[in-house]
C-alpha cells in the first residue's frame, strides 16, 4: 500500500487472517504485465466471501486471461476499519495491497440487501467516490451482480453499471470494451455506452425514472435511443464453460469451509415466494462425468475433506443417485464426506442415504417452508407429510441425531391455524426420528420471515409489519420450548428493511447513504444491526418503509425493475399469484407439459437434463485385508512471516490440507467422523514467530518416503 503497509498494524485487530493473503491457490500478476486490473469485491467479511462459489469461479475465469489481473477485497471488520482510517491506509486488495482507486474496474457480488451499507464502506475506503456522478474519467468502473442485481435501484446512483444475470461469459465481454477503451482513450461516458451494447449490463445513468404523487412509478423512461429494456444474460450450456477446478483455499475457516462443486443451475419447481427459481431459468444440469471430474480435480488442488454439490434442489438432479454413488466410490476411499445442502423432501432415497453417511455424517437440513398441507399448495412446494415422515425415519436410523427443518412465516394467505402447523409437524418428525433412532435426538426449527421478492409471483403481495411477525415468533418460541425442540429464528426489524430494498426503488440510494453516515454496517448480522441509524435514515429522507413493504400493489403498477427482463413473464408471473390465491397447484416442467412461462423456446433455450448414468453407478464395497504398517513421524517446521498470524487451530488445518493435496497416507482415526492422526506441541500465541516447531503424523502402508514427504511439504 502507499507508504504505511497495514500488516505492521494486525496484531491490534481480531481475526487477523482474515487480511494475510498468500492463500493456496490465489494469483498474484505483475500489473505491468496486464492490460487491465479487476477487482472482485464482497461486501462481507472474509469468512463469508470465500465461501461463496461464484466469486471462485470469476476469480478463476479472470485470471485465466494473460491480459487481466483480477484480485479480492471485501469488508474489513470494524476494529480494522477504524486502524485503516485512523493510519490514513487506503483499503486495498489481498494479493497486492493496491488501493481500489488504481484498478480500472471494481465488481461488486450483491447476495444479499442488507449489504448495501458494506458497499459504501469498501468503495469509501479504497478511495473511490461513492456516488457513480462524482467519478472521473480516470476512476475504476463500479459493477454490481448477483441476485440482488435483478432489482438494483435502490443502490442505483452509486454504481456505473450491473450485470443481470450469468457472469462467466459476460464479465469476458466487460474486459474486453473496458481494454479497448483504454486504448483509445475514450471518455467514462462513451465507455459506459459501449459496456449498454453488452447483453445483461444495465447502466442506470441511461433511465430516468418519474413518480407520481402518491409515491408510486409513473414512468421509467430510457435516454439513449434503442436502449429500452435489458436483457438477462445467461450461459445456454453450463457444460461447456471452462471447468473451474482450483479455488482459493482460505487459511481460516470459511462459512462454507468444504469444496463445492455446482451440479446444475435453475429450476423448474415453480416455488412462488423463490427468486431464484425463477430468475435463473431454464433448468441446466452439468453432466455426471464432468461434476465428477470436478470434484476428483478440485479435491487434488484444495486437499478438503468434505465435498458439496451445490444447486438449487441437489435431490431434483436427474441422475443424483448414480452420481452419489460413482462419487462415493472414490470420496470413501480419500476419508472426503459428501454433502447435499438443498434437498427437497421427498427426493433423498435410503440408497443415497447409505452412501453419504460412509465417511461422515455430513448435517442435514429439510425445507417444508409451510407447516400446513394447503398453505404449502398455495407456495407451489407440494410436499407430502408422510413423504417427509418417512425421510425422517431413514434419516434418523441410518445414525443421524439431529436434523434441521426451515419454515417461513407471513406467506400470502397464512392463517394462525397454519402457523401453529410448523409446531406439530416437527413434533410428528421428532417423534418419527426417535422412534428409528432409539435414543435422543434434536429437531432445530429454523423461521424466517416472509420477504416478497421481484419477479416472483407474490411480487405484489404485501409484506407482515414487524408487530405482526414478532407475535407469531413470539408463540411459535414457546411452543417449541415447550415441544423441547431447538428454535432459531431471523429477526422481523431485519426482515422489513430487507422488504424495503427487494422492492424498493432508485429514491433509497440517499436512505443507504445516511444510514451509512450513522455508522451503519454488517447490516445482516442481527448484533450489528443499528435499527436507530435506519429510522434516522428513514426520516431524514422523508421516506416511509411501510410503502414499500405492507401496501398491497395493483396489478397495472409500474415496478422499479420493469425495465429488466429476466425471462419470465409479467403475465405469467400474475397469473401465478392468482393460483396462489386459489391454492391451485402448478406442476413442474420437467415431467409435465410446458407451464409457458416465458423462458424458453424450445429450440436454442430450453432445459438440459442428463439421463446417461455415471460410469460408477453401483458402489463397490472395501475390500478388507490385513492391517497396514503404522509409522509415526516427527516433523519439525518454522512458523515465520506472515503465517504468523494463523491460529493454532488454523495452522493445524492448513498442516492437514498439504498432506492431503500431496497424497500423503495419513492414519484415520474410526468412527463416523474420521480425522487425521496427528498432534502437535505447545500452541503459539497468534502473532507470534518460532523456528523450531513439532509435529507427530501416523502414516501407514507403502509406497512413500520420509523425504519424498518432507519434498512435498515444503513444495
Amino acid at each position: 500500500m502507499d507508504t504505511v503497509n497495514i500488516k505492521d498494524y494486525l496484531p491490534l485487530v481480531s481475526r487477523t487472517s482474515r487480511y494475510i493473503g498468500h492463500e493456496i491457490n490465489s494469483i498474484r500478476k505483475d500489473p505491468s504485465s496486464v492490460k487491465l486490473s479487476f477487482a472482485l469485491g464482497f461486501p462481507d467479511v472474509y469468512e463469508v466471501g470465500m465461501s461463496h462459489l461464484g466469486l471462485q469461479i470469476l476469480y478463476q475465469t479472470l485470471n485465466a486471461r494473460t491480459d487481466v489481473s483480477c484480485e479480492r477485497v471485501f469488508s474489513p471488520w470494524k476494529d480494522m476499519e477504524a486502524l485503516l482510517r485512523e493510519k490514513g491506509v487506503p483499503l486495498g486488495t489481498l494479493e497486492s495491497g493496491r488501493p481500489l482507486k488504481d484498478f480500472d474496474i471494481v465488481g461488486f457480488s450483491l447476495q444479499y440487501e442488507l449489504s448495501f451499507t458494506n458497499v459504501l464502506q469498501i468503495l469509501e475506503l479504497g478511495g473511490i467516490p461513492l456516488y457513480a456522478k462524482d467519478r472521473a474519467d480516470n476512476a475504476p468502473i463500479v459493477i454490481g451482480g448477483g441476485p440482488s442485481a435483478f432489482n438494483p435501484e435502490p443502490v442505483a446512483d452509486f454504481f456505473d453499471c450491473f450485470l443481470i444475470g450469468d457472469g462467466e461469459e459476460a464479465v469476458n465481454d466487460i474486459c474486453d470494451v473496458v481494454i479497448e477503451a483504454k486504448e483509445k482513450g475514450l471518455s467514462r461516458t462513451n465507455l459506459l455506452e459501449n459496456l449498454s451494447k453488452i447483453e445483461g449490463l444495465y447502466v442506470p445513468s441511461f433511465f430516468d425514472v418519474e413518480y407520481n404523487r402518491d409515491g408510486t412509478i409513473k414512468n421509467i423512461k430510457p435516454l439513449k435511443e434503442g436502449y429500452t429494456k435489458v436483457k438477462k444474460r445467461f450461459v445456454l450450456n453450463i457444460d461447456a464453460l471452462p471447468l473451474p477446478v482450483k479455488p482459493v483455499v482460505p487459511f481460516m475457516q470459511a462459512v462454507h469451509d468444504r469444496l463445492t462443486v455446482e451440479i446444475s443451475r435453475g429450476c423448474v419447481r415453480g416455488c412462488r415466494f423463490c427468486q431464484a427459481g425463477m430468475t435463473y431459468r431454464p433448468l441446466r444440469e452439468r453432466s455426471p462425468e464432468r461434476v465428477m471430474e470436478l470434484v476428483r480435480e478440485g479435491l487434488k488442488n484444495t486437499g478438503y475433506e468434505e465435498a458439496s454439490l451445490l444447486s438449487l434442489s441437489a435431490g431434483d438432479y436427474t441422475n443424483i443417485e448414480g452420481l452419489v454413488c460413482g462419487l462415493m466410490n472414490e470420496l470413501r476411499r480419500q476419508k472426503v464426506a459428501l454433502s447435499l445442502p438443498s434437498l427437497r423432501v421427498g427426493t433423498l432415497s435410503r440408497e443415497m442415504a447409505e452412501e453419504i453417511k460412509k465417511v461422515r455424517k455430513t448435517s442435514f437440513t429439510l425445507a417444508p417452508e409451510a407447516g400446513s398441507e394447503r398453505l404449502r399448495e398455495a407456495i407451489n412446494k407440494r410436499i407430502d407429510e408422510k413423504s417427509l415422515i418417512l425421510c425422517a425415519e431413514e434419516v434418523f436410523g441410518l445414525g443421524w441425531r439431529a436434523m434441521k427443518l426451515y419454515f417461513m412465516i407471513g406467506l400470502p394467505s397464512e392463517t394462525d391455524s397454519d402457523v401453529a402447523e410448523i409446531i406439530r409437524l416437527s413434533k410428528e418428525v421428532k417423534a418419527a426420528g426417535k422412534k428409528a433412532a432409539k435414543r435422543a435426538i434434536d429437531v432445530s426449527v429454523s423461521v424466517s420471515n416472509f420477504v416478497p421478492k421481484p419477479f416472483t409471483p407474490f411480487q405484489w403481495h404485501g409484506q407482515a409489519s414487524i408487530e405482526e411477525s414478532a407475535t407469531k415468533l413470539k408463540s411459535l418460541r414457546n411452543s417449541a420450548r415447550d415441544a423441547r425442540l431447538l428454535f432459531k429464528w431471523h429477526e422481523p426489524r431485519m426482515s422489513e428493511l430487507e422488504g424495503v430494498f427487494s422492492r424498493g426503488d432508485r429514491r433509497l440510494s440517499k436512505v443507504v447513504f445516511k444510514a451509512f453516515q450513522r455508522g451503519a454496517r454488517f447490516d445482516g448480522w442481527s448484533e450489528e444491526f443499528s435499527e436507530d441509524a435506519w429510522q434516522k435514515a428513514f426520516f431524514e429522507t422523508g421516506l416511509s418503509p411501510e410503502f414499500y413493504t405492507a401496501r398491497l400493489r395493483p396489478k397495472q403498477e409500474v415496478f422499479p425493475w420493469d425495465h429488466i427482463d429476466c425471462g419470465v413473464t409479467k403475465e405469467y408471473l400474475y397469473e401465478e399469484y392468482e393460483k396462489s390465491l386459489a391454492c391451485l397447484y402448478t406442476p413442474d416442467c420437467r415431467i409435465e407439459k410446458c407451464t409457458d412461462c416465458g423462458v424458453c423456446d424450445h429450440k436454442k433455450i430450453k432445459n438440459i437434463i442428463f439421463k446417461k448414468k455415471p460410469l460408477l453407478e453401483k458402489v463397490t464395497p472395501l475390500v478388507t485385508i490385513e492391517p497396514l504398517p503404522v509409522q509415526r513421524v516427527r516433523f519439525s517446521f518454522e512458523k515465520r512471516g506472515d503465517m504468523k498470524y494463523l491460529s493454532h487451530l488454523e495452522l493445524v488445518k492448513v498442516i492437514a490440507r498439504a498432506f492431503r493435496r500431496i497424497g500423503a497416507p495419513i492414519r484415520y482415526s474410526s468412527g463416523f467422523h474420521p480425522s487425521p492422526k496427528m498432534s502437535f506441541a505447545s500452541p503459539l500465541p497468534v502473532g507470534v514467530e518460532s523456528l523450531d516447531e513439532y509435529m507427530d503424523v501416523e502414516f501407514e502402508g507403502h509406497g512413500y518416503t520420509i523425504e519424498g514427504l518432507i519434498s512435498g511439504m515444503n513444495r
